[in-house]
């Protein structure tokens, strides 16, 4: 085996059947481009985190008029103003009833400081609730309470002597919603669940599996039956991915806890925060030093990641980008009804601006075969997609053109014949 001559150790990457990472030197709008000019078309937003496009102009303008302002600041203690406009207007524009928002810098952390208000809310309230539940299939992360909610296998098998044990429901497929609400109201009768975390309506990392709102709003009609709190993880779902600007708007429901990153900054800088009601602030709130919500990170609230974050909230307000959304949902609409009649593939979804189909294949799943294969086949026609096993899903910035995705489905058809 060759190995790279780079000392990086890159994510999610098995080095020995990929010694090589392709070399980027710049990026406009939807694409990439490496120093000796080759284009690629990004059509996964790199890792779902790029919705308005590379390298947008009004964000970078605030990036470098912050940089010349003020760079870092310790966040105990102290604030800055840039966190200050971001926590309001964050407030303002959620679902009503989040009212304080706590910053860290990824979408795990966000959910590792949800987990954490949660626990916190009942041990200071004096209630012995500790118990957590999570869909079937869930990804919320790679830190510890991240691996610990998310599912269980390939991903975080080596490190299960860390992990806490989680009470999982299954997931409300099609036909199966009323086993997850039974499951979801006997586990929530016992009196000892602390929190319920979901994905809302799409489940990202587990296979891009969706769900309706109905189901969506009627588990949060059940935790607030049972008094357990509500978490949504839109760190995927948020800032349009799902077609509105949060996905807990088309079940209209209002989560006690929800954690944003990803697009929260346009996709330029890691940023993440964790809103939540003021009764589970209160509750930590108190002359008892020891009730303090212990956690940070060195960068917290970072006044560049807030500068960006703050031009991003902008340009949603400026721009018509719920309109790009709807633009490219109608593409996907289009498009995939080749796939549908084609008996080499089953499952062909799409919700807002993800679009995705599965290879009918015995061999499934994260690790099956043909994932790697597939990448391949599509990096060679200068195509960002990265299958998740044999699931091909597309989530584009939001400024791709109708000819832009036109190559992506072209190319779906084209590799998977070649494959196959």
């Amino acid at each position: 085996m060759t190995k790279s001559a780079s000392p990086i150790w890159h994510p999610f990457t098995q080095h020995a059947v990929q010694p090589d990472a392709t070399l980027i030197a710049r990026g406009e709008g939807a694409w990439l481009e490496t120093a000796d000019g080759r284009r690629i078309f990004d059509a996964i937003s790199s890792w779902w985190v790029v919705t308005h496009g590379h390298r947008h102009p009004h964000i970078m303008q605030a990036i470098k008029d912050q940089a010349d302002r003020l760079d870092q600041v310790i966040f105990a203690g102290f604030t800055h103003e840039p966190a200050e406009k971001l926590a309001r207007r964050l407030v303002a524009m959620t679902p009503p009833g989040l009212e304080y928002v706590f910053f860290s810098d990824s979408g795990s952390t966000s959910v590792e400081v949800a987990l954490k208000m949660a626990l916190g809310f009942w041990r200071h309230r004096g209630e012995k609730r500790t118990g957590i539940l999570a869909l079937e299939g869930a990804y919320h992360g790679d830190t510890i309470g991240g691996m610990s909610v998310g599912e269980r296998g390939v991903f975080n098998a080596p490190y299960d002597p860390l992990l806490f044990d989680v009470a999982r429901l299954p997931f409300p497929s099609a036909g199966r919603e009323e086993a997850t609400l039974d499951a979801l109201n006997a586990a929530c009768g016992k009196g000892e669940v602390a929190a319920l975390i979901v994905e809302p309506l799409i489940l990202g990392a587990g296979g891009m599996l969706i769900y309706t709102p109905d189901v969506l709003s009627e588990m949060k009609r059940v935790c607030e039956t049972h008094g357990a709190l509500f978490i949504a993880d839109e760190v995927m779902t948020g800032w349009g991915r799902t077609g509105t600007l949060f996905a807990c708007e088309q079940a209209k429901v209002t989560p006690d806890i929800a954690c944003y990153s990803k697009g929260l900054t346009g996709g330029s800088l890691p940023l993440a925060v964790t809103l939540c009601r003021a009764d589970i602030f209160d509750a930590h709130y108190s002359t008892d030093r020891s009730r303090t919500f212990f956690h940070s990170s060195s960068y917290t609230a970072n006044p560049i990641a807030c500068a960006a974050a703050l031009a991003n909230l902008e340009i949603w307000e400026k721009e018509p980008v719920l309109e790009r959304i709807a633009a490219v949902s109608r593409v996907h609409s289009a498009q995939l009804d080749r796939f549908r009649e084609d008996r080499r593939f089953t499952n062909v979804r799409q919700i807002g601006s993800i679009a995705a189909l599965d290879i009918a294949s015995s061999d499934a799943g994260y690790m099956a075969a043909i994932g790697p294969r597939l990448y391949q086949g599509f990096l060679s026609r200068n195509l960002l997609i990265r299958p998740l096993g044999n699931t091909i899903y597309i989530m584009p910035p939001y400024c791709s053109d109708r000819n832009e995705l036109s190559l992506v489905y072209e190319a779906i058809t084209d590799v998977v014949g070649e494959i196959l």
